[in-house]
């Protein structure tokens, strides 16, 4: 207790002597300031009303964000809606990438990064510690890049163009009355409401293109709004729909992790390298280093519509619709050195070992043996959806008492209904070499010269995989009521919020099927290939230096092949799903939650508050699936049983787990303002709280591999989900010092603490699972009777976290047409209290152990730089963030096992934490007015060329190497021309 009471009382020294700022009243444009209706949040009415009627142009909208940041009872952080095209954002993201203690990701996780911001995080935590509403609601989102399992509670930021904003308000400290989820804060998206339009009709639209640099292709833009409201104000409709492409390429290279070479291999013979009880030499190299020409386009499109009726004066009925789809088909090439399989068996020369790393050699020819590897990969169809659907009712019982209704109900998708593949072994008979350049630029690699055009006599078919039919749902409906009484005269007291939430929320995938190939023994096809852009062959050292042009076939080209080569089950999926099935992609999830509240406000002369609890109750009904991918020698199929409906002969048998649980937390919330002069342009804030947020779905469900031991008694391993996760929770502290010292005018500082009870790492554990090899060796087990050994699983365990940081903003006008805005951010993020990863003998060893790493997402330092001018005519504005690199993720060392030659045991080798490194993004916007109703503007986004590179770190998994490369990545240049039109 004495500890914590020293932590909170250095919160609140450091935020007053880190921070500084003042405020003075605008120009004049915004004759009242927003108030507070709900304590602490800002009243939306009246800043919807602000930014949809009176607010146009840059100046006004930043002077509403600070009028509304500083009103506010809690730590919130603001953008309001500026003249369309004035704000270099193509989506929500982009919109509220340069607030303080904001970071933007250009990826779900490890499909690597993309040109377009996609996730938004808080305070340097993970996307998936941040809850993103639309004005107060939840809203479900799915992923067009589907990795086989679970998946993430973060918002796709994609699927949200920046048009729909009204406002976005970051709640940086909780209330009572706030949706829990997010631990690390709250996004919300305030959208526009009909009968806050000044005019009886108003219309908007904006008609352009954009370019992007790499792919050198030009794609249509639209978007449009339509409002119209009765003379008496009691009803109004707003519809608005939004079409928008994007051509996109990225040209990158990858390693796909790191191989040992084993003991008493041939490569470790040459090397001189010593034999060891693990069975590996302690010696690594990269897996399959292979140069990745990805391709899409994308296609957004959607709308809303919103319906408003206010019968009574005291009564007004809302119906809120919103859809959002995006088509993502997409086309996958990757040529690589098939290094994995051919180090420890080649004959070696001009090799070089740095730190543990074979960092460079060169492997001789062999007749007959391929020395590459080729996947072609198209996903025609890919695709992800976002919507919702409410209706509200406000009531103004009495004068001293309102009440608020909805019920809600959305849903996202995200779709791979065809993966048309084919792998090929090339080099035949060639020789290969590569040399690793450190991390910041690609491999350098050779393999023969054979790669300009498909060539039966040097390539041959390999393998055809791809998972067919994934359709992965999320979804939830909900219904709130709340309340709040005012207070007549009641001194310090204000108001009493109150109110409840019963909400279910399912996200499934229940459906996949594999496809192999037939295994022809040739491949007669020779249609005409195709060469890769010169681009792909300038950014990657991998080609120009050796590989010279590469060849591919068309996506119709390749479904064509796959239609004659692959087996699977038939587009529609109508043959062969049974024996198809493949399970590694079925997980089910179902979780019903309950929720009250209760929150009382507070203000005096010169402070104000609020102090609440929110009462959270959970249920959890899991369902994953497990098994094995091997066979016994002297059985047919494996699953031929009605007690495991399993799959097909050769892939194993699988089953059904469940899993339920229950959790109930009290979520208690204080926030203390206080104006410090007369004026209040000088305000102290303090804030504490406890908050929540339930562990992503990809670390609960998803698929269970195990490698199951031959022997009763045999320790087996495995990989996969954790469904007995705890929830999150973390206990936050918040210090903040503003002073708006100007009109337009803010700088300010604030400290924060977030300790993280929960938190999650990935670690080896013991487990008792069904052996499917014993349990289905007809000869040895004939009645079938289930049989059960002991694992090693690599998954997911539950750890402790800190976060600590400092947030520094400073707006500035210059005049009457200039203005800056730089923030900074400084955050440090640390989990410990993991389990250890055991040895291949089942003992605990002396890696590190989970929860020894840094958090996930956490960049230790973000800075953004905004400048703009605006007059009658003419804006203009350039936007610059940067973050440091953040740990990204997990991939294991290599595929298969590694064995122990004492015991005989198989162990999965451990997980290789991987990282992006620093990047910054350069945007500008450049607007010209024409008169009050036409406008035109012109963006550029990722003017820089971002190159974005990840690494991994072996000393974290408790391998014998530092930093090594693992992908670089650049998408090129976006420039937008736009011409709009008001009415």
């Amino acid at each position: 207790m004495n500890h914590r009471k020293t932590l909170l009382a250095a919160s609140i020294v450091a935020g007053l002597c880190l921070s500084v700022g003042a405020y003075a009243q605008d120009n004049g444009q915004n004759t009242s300031n927003p108030t507070t209706s709900d304590a602490g949040k800002p009243d939306k009415t009246k800043a919807k009303q602000l930014s949809t009627i009176t607010v146009t142009g840059i100046r006004n909208s930043e002077a509403l964000s600070i009028d509304t940041k500083r009103d506010a009872d809690s730590h919130v952080e603001v953008v309001s809606a500026t003249d369309i095209g004035k704000l270099p954002a193509k989506n929500v993201a982009d919109t509220i990438a340069q607030l303080p203690g904001v970071n933007i990701s250009d990826a779900a996780g490890s499909e690597g990064g993309f040109d377009e911001a996609d996730r938004a995080s808080l305070r340097g935590s993970a996307p998936s510690l941040t809850l993103t509403t639309v004005d107060g609601h939840n809203i479900a989102s799915g992923d067009w890049f589907i990795t086989g399992g679970g998946g993430t509670r973060s918002v796709s930021y994609a699927m949200l163009p920046s048009e729909i904003v009204s406002q976005v308000v970051v709640h940086k400290t909780s209330e009572a009355s706030l949706l829990e989820g997010g631990a690390a804060g709250t996004i919300d998206i305030i959208t526009r409401k009909p009968l806050e339009f000044s005019k009886p009709f108003s219309a908007e639209a904006s008609v352009g293109g954009v370019y992007s640099s790499l792919p050198s292709s030009t794609k249509p833009q639209f978007n449009g709004l339509v409002n119209w409201k009765n003379d008496d104000n009691s009803f109004g409709v707003l519809v608005q729909g939004f079409y928008e492409e994007r051509s996109l390429q990225r040209d990158g290279q990858e390693m796909l992790g790191y191989s040992y070479i084993p003991t008493g291999s041939a490569a470790a013979t040459q090397l001189g390298l010593p034999n060891n009880a693990s069975g590996s030499t302690g010696v690594f190299y990269p897996n399959l280093p292979g140069s990745v020409l990805f391709t899409q386009t994308r296609k957004r499109k959607g709308g809303s519509i919103d319906l408003e009726w206010k019968p009574l004066d005291n009564l007004t009925f809302n119906l809120d619709g919103f859809y959002s789809h995006m088509d993502a088909t997409d086309y996958n090439r990757n040529y690589m050195l098939r290094l994995r399989d051919r180090v420890p068996t080649s004959t070696l020369s001009n090799y070089a070992i740095n730190g543990n790393i074979l960092t460079s050699a060169q492997l001789a020819g062999t007749s007959g043996v391929s020395q590459g590897i080729y996947d072609m990969i198209s996903r025609p169809g890919e695709s992800e959806s976002s919507q919702y659907i409410t209706l509200d009712a406000a009531w103004q019982a009495t004068q001293n008492l309102n009440f608020k209704f909805q019920f809600g109900t959305t849903k996202g998708t995200g779709n791979t209904p065809i993966q048309d593949v084919m792998e090929m072994d090339t080099g035949y008979g060639e020789g290969s070499s590569y040399s690793m350049n450190g991390l910041n630029s690609p491999m350098g690699v050779s393999l023969g010269g054979n790669n300009g055009a498909y060539n039966p006599a040097t390539v041959g078919l390999d393998w055809i995989f791809g998972d067919q039919g994934i359709h992965v749902v999320d979804k939830e409906h909900w219904f709130t009521a709340d309340g709040e009484y005012d207070f007549d005269d009641a001194g310090a007291l204000s108001s009493l919020q109150f109110g409840i939430r019963d909400s279910r929320h399912t996200h499934n995938s229940l459906f996949a099927v594999a496809q192999g190939p037939n295994w022809a023994s040739a491949i007669n096809f020779t249609p005409n290939s195709t060469l890769w852009p010169a681009s792909t062959q300038s950014y990657s050292n991998s080609l120009s230096s050796g590989m010279g042009n590469v060849w591919y076939w068309t996506p119709a080209q390749l479904s064509q092949l796959n239609a004659t080569y692959a087996t699977r089950a038939s587009s529609p999926l109508s043959s062969n799903v049974q024996s198809r099935f493949y399970p590694n992609d079925i997980y089910q999830m179902t979780e019903t939650n309950k929720s009250a509240y209760l929150q009382v406000n507070f203000a005096g002369s010169n402070w104000s508050g609020n102090a609440g609890v929110r009462l959270v109750g959970t249920n959890e009904d899991i369902g994953y699936t497990a098994g094995s991918a091997q066979q016994t020698d002297n059985t047919g199929p494996y699953c031929n049983s009605a007690f495991y409906p399993c799959g097909t002969a050769g892939t194993g048998g699988w089953y059904w787990n469940f899993y339920k649980a229950h959790y109930t937390k009290a979520l208690p919330s204080f926030n203390l303002k206080y104006n410090l002069n007369s004026d209040g342009s000088l305000i102290a804030r303090f804030a504490a709280s406890q908050t929540l947020t339930r562990q992503d779905y990809g670390q609960l469900a998803g698929f269970l591999s195990l490698t199951d031991p031959h022997t009763a008694g045999g320790m087996g391993s495995g990989l996969g989900p954790n469904p007995e996760l705890k929830p999150l929770v973390s206990t936050n502290f918040d210090a903040s010092l503003e002073w708006y010292f100007a009109p337009r005018g803010l700088l300010s500082a604030s400290v924060y603490e977030m300790d993280l009870n929960n938190y999650y790492d990935y670690g080896t554990v013991t487990g008792t699972y069904l052996n499917s090899y014993l349990t289905f060796d007809r000869v040895n087990n004939p009645s079938g009777a289930p049989i059960y050994s002991q694992y090693l699983i690599s998954r997911p365990v539950n750890v402790n976290g800190t976060l600590k940081g400092v947030e520094l903003n400073w707006v500035q006008p210059i005049g009457e047409h200039f203005g800056t805005q730089v923030s900074y951010t400084y955050a440090n993020g640390h989990s410990s209290g993991g389990t250890y990863l055991y040895n291949a003998d089942g003992t605990p060893g002396n890696n590190v152990a989970a929860g020894n790493r840094p958090l996930y997402g956490t960049s230790k330092n973000t800075a953004n730089f905004s400048a703009f001018y605006e007059d009658q005519h003419w804006n203009a504005r350039i936007n610059y963030t940067y973050r440091s690199s953040f740990y990204d993720g997990m991939m294991p060392v290599q595929a298969g096992t590694l064995t122990n030659t004492v015991t005989g045991q198989s162990n999965t080798m451990p997980l290789l934490p991987y990282y992006q490194a620093g990047t910054g993004y350069l945007s500008f916007s450049l607007g010209y007015t024409l008169n009050d109703h036409v406008s035109f503007s012109f963006d550029a986004m990722n003017l820089n060329n971002p190159k974005l590179r990840y690494y991994d770190v072996g000393s974290q998994a408790g391998l014998g190497f530092g930093k090594v490369p693992e992908a670089f990545y650049q998408n090129g240049r976006q420039y937008y021309l736009t011409a709009n039109f008001k009415f």
